[in-house]
């Protein structure tokens, strides 16, 4: 059976990495959105925290969206699986899994090695004009080293999540090591009647850990591969996907900031499970996606299949940006411009560099995984011959 491609999850995913652009964008230059703190608000009558505290929120909740990457992952790394029962396709999944991902993780990295050593930084000083010190000050204010950038690039954000050069790499290790032990458990517990059991216990066992997402993606679309008539029915009924879009979508918008939440309509819901509103939100979104043709043909749209499709190199680029680029640009205009209509300047840039060069690391850098891994399948059958 042929595996059709999903344009519409290619396009959800778009959306998230936009949102996890959005997150940075915030939290860089408009921090009270996040912290609701009066001092780091901009805009007139207090409405950085007002939109921080609305449903508006969900275009810059970075923990949900980083959760809405890790289910879509996890859902399509082992669907050619489902579909056709073939095993083989998890072994040649897991060969190509390193050489898709590095690449550009190398490229980016060894740009941020150079603006660094050119000192091309300057998040520092935006962070004083933008209150938001406590966030973004911090990031690459250290003497740049080529060899700690490279052991980063290389294996360190694969097996440990390093991330001192790029701060987005912390979620390689989830998208690298938790694709293993999705490969794992289709090709060790793929169509057992029982493996609804090992699930469970599997779940149990990560449900403290950032794994735990991807694998529930996982098991989403093993569920949503099942012949059982029951399912059908379930995922026939239009008003309870509608229901189920709207709840993930509450869910979903949870804040982030773990205060300021009371009164608001997440007061009832304690902090302390908010990773778990995050990943129930996205769950329940995602399978009402999957079940409503509207949605499909909405995240279908040409704009948001091109976002999904650059979408791993704008996740890896756009912090650079923000960090060189954006911040001298607010350093440079603010006191011409002033503050907002800089801001709003700064955004329509950073958005326009970002995507120039996530298009060029699609173009030029991505394509180096799949000639590495033919590289080494020649050299394989060269020494076997």
């Amino acid at each position: 059976m042929r595996s059709e491609k999903l344009e519409y999850l290619d396009g959800l995913k778009g959306i998230g990495c936009v949102a996890v652009f959005l997150t940075h964008f915030v939290y860089a230059f408009y921090y009270g959105m996040y912290r609701y703190d009066p001092a780091s608000c901009h805009l007139p009558g207090g409405l950085d925290i007002a939109v921080g505290k609305s449903p508006l929120n969900v275009f810059f909740n970075g923990n949900t969206a980083v959760r809405l990457f890790l289910v879509l992952s996890g859902y399509l790394l082992c669907r050619g699986f489902f579909l056709t029962g073939d095993k083989r396709r998890l072994g040649r999944s897991a060969a190509r899994r390193y050489l898709r991902l590095m690449p550009p993780v190398l490229a980016v990295n060894l740009l941020i090695w150079l603006c660094m050593t050119l000192g091309l930084y300057q998040n520092g000083a935006a962070a004083e004009l933008a209150g938001s010190q406590e966030w973004f000050a911090g990031f690459n204010a250290f003497a740049p080293s080529f060899a700690k950038m490279l052991k980063e690039s290389l294996y360190g954000c694969f097996l440990f999540g390093t991330n001192d050069y790029n701060g987005v790499l912390w979620t390689l290790q989830m998208l690298f090591l938790g694709a293993y032990l999705d490969y794992g458990m289709a090709a060790l517990f793929g169509g057992k009647r029982w493996r609804w059991i090992v699930y469970a216990a599997a779940a149990a066992l990560l449900v403290r850990t950032d794994f735990l997402a991807i694998f529930l993606g996982y098991v989403l679309c093993d569920f949503m591969h099942t012949d059982w008539a029951w399912r059908k029915r379930l995922c026939g009924q239009r008003a309870l996907n509608w229901a189920l879009l709207a709840a993930g979508l509450y869910f979903m918008c949870y804040p982030s900031a773990g205060f300021g939440y009371e009164g608001t309509l997440w007061g009832i819901l304690p902090f302390v499970f908010v990773n778990y509103y995050h990943i129930l939100g996205v769950l329940c979104f995602v399978f009402a996606v999957l079940n409503l043709e509207a949605a499909q043909r909405f995240l279908s749209l040409g704009v948001f299949r091109y976002l999904g499709r650059i979408s791993y190199s704008l996740y890896l680029i756009h912090f650079l940006v923000i960090a060189t680029f954006g911040s001298w640009f607010l350093l440079t205009f603010e006191p011409q411009f002033g503050y907002n209509l800089t801001g709003l300047l700064n955004l329509a840039l950073i958005s326009l560099i970002t995507v120039a060069l996530s298009e060029l690391s699609v173009r030029y850098v991505e394509p180096l995984g799949g000639k590495g891994e033919r590289f080494f399948e020649r050299l394989v059958r060269g020494k076997r011959a």
